[in-house]
């Protein structure tokens, strides 16, 4: 497709090391249990678990049989004491960082940090790796074992905050994440803040070609990726995206024409997505995940987008939006111009038209309410035979849905995503490619309170742009314009509001509502104030 140049570097999953931890692994979650995902996520989340026992011993034992199971167990005792408590090792990828570096018998408590990198002469035993699922924060987060086992703690839910060592994240900018209630595992979101450097690329001669005055050229690159049905999509995207984006800019013969960079950054999404596909099976990049991702180069920021999390600039008490969600509802026509278009990814099983409610067959012949691809308002059809097929989107808010299975229309990953009972792909309705909106910085003259705010969707899915903004004015009031330490004070304060407190029905807010039970990541990034560009 002409969209594998510059892909040697980045056959491999490398990155910055990340704080790690390995627990022995759990049965499966219940299918669906991500919010973006119905009962079809089963499909890809855990596959090594499906057609077997939770022991991994094949079926149950008939009525009669119970000497037989009895002697079976013995068996299986006598082996584990003999073998070390270990399963037979299963192949590994050579590419991926080991995923723990404790031995066999380590316990769950015992998490390290960080893991070892492949190729680094780590004795450790393959069946340890095999046997156990790991788990990673961003390495800025400089988390201990003790840390990690807090940060995985579904009960507390403490806020991880980076450390205020002196050690600043670029701009000084302030972050904060929280677990979910207990939807998932472990956090599924991920996070990335680097100052990336864009190297000259040289011609045949040998000269190096001009990118900008110097031999080349920074730019600063945020990152939040809020994963589902699985963390490794997210995890992946963390450590490579900013990679494709540079070798996008390196192609670039002028960076100043601001269409370019949006059309690097929207193919950098494209060659990440199209890696996933590739190495999902031998990397065990599982799920999906939304992307939302900020560059400031040359003194534009470049918002991208694919997903439902969200951006907003706060300037003098003004709300700026810098995204929107792509959701089954935002994005019903186009699903729905494709699902017209090629109707054979519809198969027998779903119809593109849009109905206010479920079509019954006692219905036929009658008229109903419908929307087509074309159609912003609703009309009257006569019920057919094939408008009783299931509706490509169905219903409203956080519930609606693209083939009564997943919440998001646009992200990374999903490769493997198929319709329950169904061998019906749904990834051809997804899309990888993100909305940029830039904005100039040289426009407007900032102050120390003028903030960027991005947040995965555990933020806004309690709480208004109103509420961020008057969280921004109320926590950024208490410090000194010239305090580092004020952006991370505002990313745990806005972290806190939408988790809440524990009472004896969850989470909650102080209006006794639900707080957010999902994972909640927030960056907060200062667009003004001393040293804030250097």
């Amino acid at each position: 497709m002409g969209r594998g140049r510059g892909q040697g570097s980045l056959g491999l999953f490398l990155g910055w090391p990340r704080a790690r931890a390995s627990f022995t692994r759990d049965p499966p979650s219940w299918p669906g249990a991500s919010s973006r995902e119905g009962l079809a996520g089963a499909s890809t989340a855990h596959p090594e678990f499906w057609g077997r026992g939770l022991g991994g011993a094949g079926p149950r034992p008939r009525a009669g049989q119970g000497g037989s199971m009895l002697n079976r167990v013995r068996s299986a005792v006598a082996h584990l004491v003999s073998s070390g408590g270990a399963p037979p090792p299963r192949p590994k990828s050579p590419d991926l960082p080991n995923a723990a570096s404790a031995p066999p018998a380590a316990a769950p408590e015992a998490p390290r940090s960080p893991p070892a990198k492949a190729g680094s002469g780590s004795a450790t035993p393959a069946k340890a790796v095999e046997t156990r699922a790991s788990f990673s924060r961003p390495t800025f987060l400089q988390l201990s074992p003790g840390g990690l086992r807090r940060a995985d703690d579904h009960a507390g839910r403490a806020v991880q905050s980076p450390p205020d060592t002196g050690r600043r994240l670029p701009w000084s900018t302030g972050y904060a994440e929280v677990i979910n209630a207990g939807k998932s595992r472990h956090n599924e979101d991920q996070a990335c803040c680097e100052v990336v450097y864009v190297e000259g690329r040289r011609s045949v001669t040998g000269a190096p070609r001009e990118l900008s005055p110097g031999q080349g050229l920074c730019f600063y690159y945020w990152g939040l990726f809020d994963g589902h049905a699985g963390g490794g999509a997210a995890e992946m995207a963390s450590r490579l995206l900013h990679r494709h984006i540079r070798e996008q800019l390196k192609d670039l013969k002028e960076v100043t024409h601001e269409s370019l960079v949006v059309g690097a950054i929207e193919n950098a999404f494209q060659l990440m997505d199209e890696q996933m596909a590739r190495e999902r099976r031998g990397h065990q990049v599982e799920g999906g995940c939304c992307a939302l991702v900020v560059v400031y180069l040359l003194g534009k920021v470049y918002v991208a987008n694919a997903g439902d999390s969200r951006a907003i600039i706060v300037r003098n008490g003004e709300i700026i939006p810098m995204s929107r969600e792509f959701t089954p509802e935002t994005e019903r026509q186009r699903l729905q111009l494709l699902g017209f278009l090629k109707p054979e990814l519809l198969g027998s099983e779903f119809t593109h038209l849009e109905f206010p409610r479920r079509v019954l067959p006692k219905e036929l012949g009658q008229r109903m309410l419908y929307r087509d691809q074309n159609m912003t308002g609703w009309a009257y059809k006569k019920i057919e035979l094939e408008d009783l097929r299931f509706p490509l989107v169905c219903g409203e808010g956080k519930k609606a849905r693209v083939m009564a299975t997943i919440g998001v229309t646009r992200g990374l990953g999903d490769h493997n995503l198929k319709v329950c009972s169904s061998t019906l792909p749904i990834k051809p309705f997804l899309s990888c490619f993100p909305e940029v909106r830039v904005y100039d910085l040289t426009q407007y003259e900032h102050c120390p309170d003028d903030v960027l705010v991005l947040g995965t969707d555990g933020l806004w899915d309690v709480t208004t742009d109103y509420e961020v903004a008057a969280t921004v004015d109320r926590v950024l009031s208490a410090y000194e314009p010239n305090d580092h330490s004020r952006y991370t004070a505002l990313a745990q304060a806005l972290v806190l509001g939408a988790r809440g407190t524990p009472r004896d029905r969850g989470w909650r807010l102080p209006n006794n509502k639900l707080g957010s039970g999902d994972d909640i990541s927030v960056f907060v990034i200062p667009l003004g104030g001393p040293g804030s560009y250097s």
